[in-house]
């Protein structure tokens, strides 16, 4: 009997602290065509679909040319968040890059893309 009650316990918990999702407008960005030297800030929007605060602990990119800045503070249920992506438009050709968010969300890691070209002015 205990180790039932134990299971059906650790089930509901489990249920609970992953109980925050994640829903982005998109998930990758397609910058296109832009300018050497152009602006390279872009925004990924989100929103809380869950029904609990939800918690970015951390965002990884693959490189250094691309800077993620995260929120600071939970995204609460409903509420919409971004994530600003930094990417270095002084590297002319193309690119195709990742990042890595690190939450308390059911996918607790969650992978979004950035890809385009960088042309060099037209002198």
């Amino acid at each position: 009997m205990k180790v039932q009650v134990t299971a059906i316990l650790l089930f509901l918990l489990g249920n609970i602290v992953h109980s925050q999702e994640f829903k982005f407008e998109k998930e990758v960005i397609n910058y296109g065509k832009i300018t050497l030297g152009s602006d390279g800030i872009r925004t990924f929007e989100f929103t809380n679909i869950g029904d609990a605060p939800l918690i970015i602990k951390e965002i990884k990119s693959t490189c250094g040319c691309t800077v993620p800045k995260k929120p600071e503070r939970p995204i609460m249920p409903g509420e919409k968040g971004e994530i600003s992506i930094s990417y270095d438009t002084k590297r002319p050709g193309g690119f195709s890059k990742a990042i890595t968010i690190f939450s308390n969300a059911k996918q607790e890691r969650k992978l979004l893309k950035l890809k385009g070209f960088v042309e060099k002015a037209i002198q």
